[in-house]
């Protein structure tokens, strides 16, 4: 009798554990305000996973402010919400996520009561955070001087809204044309809008801002119909009608200029609800109108909501982490939300979309994707999307190679976004992205030799950046071009991951010329003072050089302390070069205790003061790879030291949870690596660098579906070190994994320490 209890209680207690985690809502442990105060530049708004649509907040409106004021916001605005604001002046459908630049802001919609004003410092609505709640896929605010609840969520390619109204008189729906993320004085080219019914309204904004060419058409539908409706235009034209006989200013279904506010009156009825659909497309309206009826063919809020938090659920458990606080666990999955918010879908459900030729393309057997940052992403997230999502970074490698179809120079994306190239910061780091997928096997259906002719040809345009100099001299010269040792190291880099290529092609010729480019580093170290130094045409160094300053020293976003120390193709040789392993070690350590004087950290202020540890600006991605370094000397514990550090002081599940810009994902996809205990320093070797987990135990669902187990042994805030690591059962030796392994083990086990 007492025996048959004991079963059947610890039967009961299994059944309970099985159930709760299958019951496990990896959702519900996101937190989208993170990074949304200071500077992490993230959203709160509703979005899909690489979805073209991000339905957000704005709290700040940039033409409202000029000049010097101007400047501030600009960079404060670059996702549009800050956390610190009481206004919503209405909620806009695409979003740049944790960048350091700003543009988009497409679309601005602002419910209102009561007679219709068109001045955004009227139209707008306080707000409190109380009242506010996000989840992937959702959020929802009370705007307080309408007494209106409004509901966000979305599919990829249409947003969806709903409104509901408290006082039940008659509802006002705002279509700010003129709200941008960006350029404060002439951003609109054109804007047009077109009632085609009583409850289907179309349109298209075309904008000269960050992106010199950029269109993006909309198809909005309504679930009341339009009692009347209006705009008005806002800047100085002659009127272009030939006889004006009538006010077309309302009640006329065609609306054109270059900023114009339309608005749209409704009876609310019984329901007293509004919902609208809010469809995109790069290629028309009936592109649009197509994206809407194959995502969104209903009015079922619930229904849509569901179904986004459903693919949330199953994007991001992809990695089912167990850490030892709930806050990590909310750490950790915001971070692999913030890795899947770009890049963005672009094609349309047809497969059609909009080329960096003007044209209008299809994506054969491919999903095209906008918005890369890649001077950043290359470092961290498109080898997180390698591991575990490869097919999609497969497309998104598709679609690079599509933009070097379309282009007259020849060349792979630096930073692109919308059909557009930016020229933003240096390198041509879609090659690392290109070598990452390449070496591990992850580029199908792809002709390599095309591939490997667009990595060269890219890397010979001698017109951009300092290439050709780069090609003649073995560097960058410092005369005549800025961030010279920056570029140099760069390229030295790039031309390593291009030798990669063409050894897997089986091009010899192209390997040998490709690692001796990457050598190039070396022409620039200055082994009398022990620093990366720029260097003039004539071949003598720069004067007056000042290894800790951040300006007009060859240096981006950084300084001699730690950019120079960039050498991720030949970290051995580097480390020989500035002297051996001891010196090196000293050297880190400097680097990580150093105090800065304020006349050095004052270019970081309100950009990366927070990220700051000694020299070391984890707010910023140059110095990335940097604790793992510590790896490569006598000292690998204080790798394990230096990132478990990081990830305790740099990272948390509040609203400043970021010590610096998301940009893009990198910032978050280095705490998921690095939580799991490796990282990515050289993308394209092949290998991962071993740190010091944060996770209690893991699984990665890897897409050749093997099911990979990480346990740690002995995890605690204090055992930060690794004592052992075995992979499948056997000691593993050595400071790296390698890619192959990661795929075919089963388990991989920590035993972790306090010394």
């Amino acid at each position: 009798m007492y025996r048959f209890i004991f079963i059947s209680a610890l039967s009961l207690f299994t059944i309970l554990s099985s159930v709760s985690a299958q019951s496990r809502s990896y959702v519900d442990l996101v937190n989208p305000f993170v990074g949304t105060k200071n500077m992490g530049h993230t959203f709160p708004g509703a979005a899909y996973p690489f979805g073209m649509v991000q339905l957000s907040p704005a709290t700040g409106y940039l033409s409202m402010y000029k000049d010097k004021e101007y400047n501030k916001k600009v960079y404060r605005y670059c996702a549009g919400y800050q956390y610190d604001d009481s206004f919503i002046y209405g909620f806009a459908h695409t979003h740049f996520s944790g960048t350091g630049h700003s543009d988009l802001g497409d679309f601005l919609i602002m419910p209102t009561t009561g007679k219709v004003n068109l001045n955004p410092e009227s139209f707008r609505s306080s707000f409190k955070h109380s009242s506010e709640k996000a989840k992937p896929g959702y959020y929802k605010v009370f705007l307080d001087d309408y007494n209106i609840d409004a509901e966000f969520t979305t599919t990829k390619r249409v947003g969806l809204h709903k409104y509901s109204f408290k006082r039940g008189d008659s509802a006002n729906i705002i279509l700010d044309m003129v709200y941008n993320i960006y350029n404060h004085e002439k951003k609109n080219v054109w804007t047009y809008i077109r009632v085609e019914n009583d409850t289907l309204v179309t349109g298209y904004r075309q904008t000269n801002g960050w992106a010199r060419n950029r269109t993006l058409y909309f198809a909005m539908s309504f679930s009341k119909p339009i009692k009347s409706y209006g705009h008005k235009k806002y800047e100085d034209v002659v009127y272009r009608g030939f006889w004006r006989k009538f006010n077309e200013e309302k009640n006329f279904p065609e609306m054109a200029g270059e900023n114009i506010r339309a608005y749209f009156n409704f009876d609310t009825g019984n329901s007293n609800e509004l919902l609208i659909k809010f469809a995109l497309s790069a290629v028309s309206t009936e592109g649009a109108i197509k994206n809407m009826s194959a995502e969104l063919p209903d009015w079922n809020f619930n229904n849509a909501l569901a179904s986004a938090q459903d693919k949330w659920e199953r994007e991001i458990s992809v990695i089912e982490a167990d850490m030892m606080t709930k806050e990590e666990m909310e750490t950790f999955y915001t971070a692999m939300y913030h890795t899947m918010l770009s890049p963005v879908t672009y094609s349309d459900v047809d497969g059609r979309y909009r080329g960096l030729d003007q044209n209008i393309h299809t994506a054969d057997g491919f999903t095209n994707y906008t918005i890369f940052s890649l001077w950043d992403t290359y470092r961290a997230l498109h080898p997180l999307y390698n591991l575990i999502m490869p097919n999609r970074n497969a497309d998104m490698i598709k679609s690079m190679l599509a933009h070097y179809n379309q282009s007259v120079h020849k060349m792979l994306p630096i930073w692109s976004h919308y059909s557009n190239e930016n020229w933003c910061m240096i390198g041509y780091h879609a090659v690392s992205v290109i070598a990452d997928a390449v070496i591990s096997g992850n580029l199908k259906g792809v002709d390599i030799d095309k591939v490997l002719e667009a990595c060269v040809n890219t890397s010979n345009q001698r017109y951009f950046d300092g290439i050709g100099d780069y090609i003649d001299f073995g560097y960058v010269p410092a005369d005549g071009n800025s961030s010279s040792v920056s570029k140099t190291l760069e390229y030295a880099y790039n031309d390593w991951c291009i030798a990669q290529i063409a050894k897997v092609a089986g091009r010899d010729d192209i390997y040998t010329t490709y690692m001796k480019r990457a050598d190039s580093y070396k022409n620039l170290y200055d082994s009398s003072i022990g620093f990366m130094r720029p260097k003039n045409r004539d071949g003598k160094w720069r004067e007056s050089f000042d290894p800790m300053d951040t300006h007009g020293q060859g240096f981006i976003e950084g300084n001699a302390w730690n950019y120079g120390l960039y050498v991720p193709q030949n970290i051995p040789n580097m480390i020989a070069m500035m002297g051996g392993k001891r010196r090196f070690e000293k050297h880190l350590d400097k680097l990580f205790t150093m105090q800065i004087e304020d006349k050095y950290i004052k270019h970081h202020e309100d950009i990366t003061r927070d990220g700051i540890i000694g020299n070391y600006v984890h707010g910023n991605e140059p110095g990335h790879h940097i604790a793992y370094l510590y790896n490569y000397t006598n000292a690998p514990k204080k790798t394990q030291n230096r990132v478990r550090m990081i990830m305790d002081t740099m990272y948390s599940n509040g609203v400043d949870g970021l010590c610096g810009n998301d940009d893009a994902g990198q910032m978050s996809a280095w705490y998921i690596f690095s939580s799991l205990g490796f990282y990515p320093v050289a993308p394209g070797s092949g290998y991962y660098e071993i740190g010091s987990p944060l996770v209690k135990a893991a699984t990665i669902n890897l897409p050749n579906g093997n099911r990979l187990s990480i346990r740690v042994k002995n995890q605690a805030n204090d055992n930060v070190y690794v004592k052992r690591l075995f992979i499948d059962g056997k000691i593993h030796k050595g400071h790296r994994i390698a890619y192959n392994k990661l795929l075919s083990a089963s388990e991989i086990v920590f035993e972790m320490s306090d010394k």
